[in-house]
């Protein structure tokens, strides 16, 4: 309702001031610091000033005395040098937020332009770490809220099965440990083969570091077969990539997170995208071939700023040192401009690496695939990709995937072209990102590029106390550091379904401690069964990971530890979880005075009766300074829509964390405060259980969106 309103009044007074003024302005809204200054507060007056060559103060008294009504806002009021501040019509507030509360996201239809939030996509050669879980937390969430704000969303997790990584398995497998394709895929059957992997990664690499010369011929050669699909590496890869997939399918899904779509990188080679994407790049000299040097062979980027330098360079005979960092000062460049006339290949040992599209041996880097990927999903690249059901989905879920094979019936429109596509990276593979955009820029498809949105984030690490409470053996001076980096290479870190099982099971000790001391709750007659016991160890466990992981910014190091994620006091999952459950309390305790109440369904209607309240009544309980702390908390009840809609801007769900933790932290104190149930006014009872279930509904929602789960009890 807050989103509504402020959208409103921010449309009258721009209206307004294009008829009085003939000025066009976008007007700006704050939250004014205390309620007692209104809801909303604009400084447009100040901007208008500049033009006007008017005091603020009087063109705001202008605006206040001339505006008219406007639906929802009791008045505007002048404060300040020239502030106007707005203050809501809070009984229509509390009529209007009782019907939002009702309906579950954005108002009409759906749009029809397509979002794409592509997100986790890791590396099939090793069990999922807490790493990997933010990145799939994050995009996750950010694909519940667009979708909460009517947006079309198709979440897809692109799986990189013919790179590095599972050429390093397929190596360590078959040249390292000797065996057999058969003894592979009797093994992936079994429990735990990316566990097993993830061992065998850490192996391997220490195996290559040990001969950098043999690693690369052998790299080199098992690239190439695995891309181009032919012998025993291809098929060791092969069933190496798909069986870690469904690994991390399980995972994921523990975590309340599924797919539309896994898009395979061994289609984009196998039904010729790369090739098509290839000819484009060639064919608008977005990428070079470079003849000499240390990249001799190999296909490159081509950059605008970087021609320019390059043609400077060789003038001035500058040190190529100088040029290599060009690179990373490189922005949203246009480089339709650039002209085949200008080589790079002039000076070759001023090419970053990362800018290497097809390497000399004939092999497509990661990046090269990537801009052909990223063609697809805009509809830039003219073909499509074959769809089937992926056989070892989690049980209850349909998972599309991309095959060179014969498609199956019935796929949804994958090929459909996207307004705007999320790709979740992390912030390290911010210049290859940019070199993707630029591949796209390249094409002139400017437009495009400045919607290919990298959503990236910084890397989690651990606390030394969680580190050593995994087993994890720290030096001295390891052990005195804020945090502690974990290494997939190295085979350093939290694998993600220890940290669930390990959460799981400090949440099942810390509801069981909870409840022998007779913490404040409600627990239906008849106690705990095993299953709700386990089940509600695991809605807090998951709880308190995807909130732990959602309250941080995304350019934030995170320092994971069990301890401060598992708290049930202060800005934590398991705080807002609680929050909920006591608001559940509450229709419980009124109800089972009764002595007929036999189930949680027959409690919950008979508690329905108990909440209804006639919406004129509202007004007298709202109006007037005594009443501001239940007004605060109706306000920011009806703050979910403008909460979300200030992550979408901002590209920041840790603003959603916040909203959900500052409303349970508001329902609480208002719990304290009020004596609900026993309160004497039979009106004001039935407001204020009125209030709690608005509240309740609202939290819940806001949980949701981040993928979180409210028990019944806890």
């Amino acid at each position: 309702m807050y989103l509504k309103l402020t959208r409103r009044l921010r449309d009258a007074l721009a209206g307004h001031i294009r008829e009085k003024y003939g000025v066009e302005l976008t007007v700006v809204l704050e939250r004014p610091p205390k309620i007692e200054m209104g809801e909303a507060a604009s400084p447009v007056s100040f901007e208008l000033a500049k033009r006007l060559k008017k005091a603020p103060r009087i063109i705001a008294q202008e605006i206040a005395n001339g505006i008219g009504k406007i639906a929802g806002i009791a008045r505007i009021e002048v404060a300040g040098a020239g502030y106007l501040n707005a203050y809501f019509d809070r009984g229509a507030f509390w009529n209007a937020a009782q019907k939002e509360a009702e309906r579950r996201g954005a108002e009409g239809v759906e749009k029809s332009e397509k979002v794409i939030v592509e997100h986790t996509s890791i590396n099939p050669n090793k069990a999922a770490h807490v790493g990997h879980v933010r990145n799939a937390v994050l995009g996750d969430t950010m694909a519940r809220i667009l979708r909460h704000s009517g947006e079309r969303v198709q979440v897809q997790n692109y799986i990189d099965n013919t790179g590095v990584q599972v050429a390093d398995v397929v190596i360590g497998l078959l040249h390292m440990k000797k065996l057999t394709p058969v003894w592979v895929m009797n093994r992936v059957k079994e429990p735990k083969f990316d566990y097993f992997c993830w061992d065998l990664y850490a192996e391997a690499t220490q195996y290559f570091a040990e001969d950098k010369e043999r690693a690369a011929k052998l790299r080199g050669a098992t690239l190439k077969a695995i891309e181009e699909g032919r012998g025993e590496e291809a098929e060791v890869g092969q069933v190496v990539a798909d069986a870690i997939v469904s690994c991390h399918l399980r995972t994921m899904v523990r975590l309340g997170i599924v797919y539309d779509l896994l898009a395979r990188e061994s289609e984009i080679l196998h039904l010729k995208f790369w090739d098509a994407a290839f000819a484009m790049l060639k064919e608008a000299g977005a990428i070079e071939f470079v003849e000499s040097g240390k990249m001799a062979g190999c296909w490159v980027m081509r950059w605008k700023e970087e021609v320019k330098e390059v043609k400077e360079a060789k003038e001035v005979k500058e040190k190529p040192a100088q040029i290599a960092s060009l690179g990373q000062q490189v922005g949203a460049a246009d480089s339709s401009s650039v002209t085949s006339s200008t080589s790079l290949a002039s000076n070759p040992e001023d090419i970053s690496q990362d800018k290497i599209i097809v390497r000399s041996n004939g092999t497509v880097t990661y990046v090269g695939k990537d801009i052909a990927y990223q063609l697809w999903k805009f509809g830039l690249l003219g073909k499509d990709f074959r769809y089937r059901r992926w056989s070892d989905a989690p049980e209850g879920e349909e998972v599309w995937a991309t095959t060179s094979e014969a498609g199956e019936a019935g796929a949804p429109p994958f090929g459909e072209r996207a307004a705007i596509v999320y790709n979740v990276i992390d912030s390290r593979q911010a210049y290859l990102q940019e070199v993707v955009a630029e591949g796209l820029r390249g094409l002139g498809h400017a437009q495009e590029a400045a919607r290919s949105i990298h959503f990236s984030y910084d890397i989690v690490a651990l606390t030394p106390r969680c580190a050593h409470e995994l087993g994890y053996e720290l030096s001295e001076e390891e052990a005195k550091k804020p945090y502690v980096e974990v290494s997939g290479r190295k085979g350093f870190g939290v694998k993600a379904d220890d940290l669930i099982d390990k959460l799981e099971a400090a949440a099942l000790s810390e509801i069981e401690k909870r409840h022998s001391t007779e913490v404040d709750t409600i627990i239906p007659a008849g106690g705990w069964t095993d299953f709700e016991r386990k089940s509600t160890s695991h809605i807090i466990a998951v709880g308190a990971l995807r909130f732990f992981l959602l309250k941080f910014t995304r350019n934030t190091i995170i320092a994971f530890d069990f301890e401060d994620a598992l708290s049930f006091e202060g800005e934590t999952g398991p705080y807002c979880q609680y929050a909920v459950v006591r608001a559940r309390g509450i229709w419980r305790r009124g109800a089972a005075a009764s002595p007929d109440m036999t189930s949680d369904a027959a409690v919950r209607e008979a508690a329905a009766t108990l909440r209804v309240v006639d919406p004129t009544v509202a007004r007298q309980f709202l109006e007037g300074a005594e009443n501001n702390g239940l007004w605060e908390l109706l306000l920011q009840a009806g703050s979910l829509d403008s909460a979300m809609d200030a992550v979408i801007g901002a590209q920041e769900p840790a603003f959603a964390a916040k909203y959900a933790f500052q409303l349970a932290q508001a329902f609480n104190n208002f719990y304290h405060k009020h004596h609900i149930l026993s309160e004497a006014d039979e009106q004001k009872r039935a407001f204020l259980l009125a209030l709690t279930e608005l509240v309740e509904k609202q939290l819940v929602r806001a949980l949701e969106l981040l993928g979180i789960e409210a028990p019944e009890k806890m």
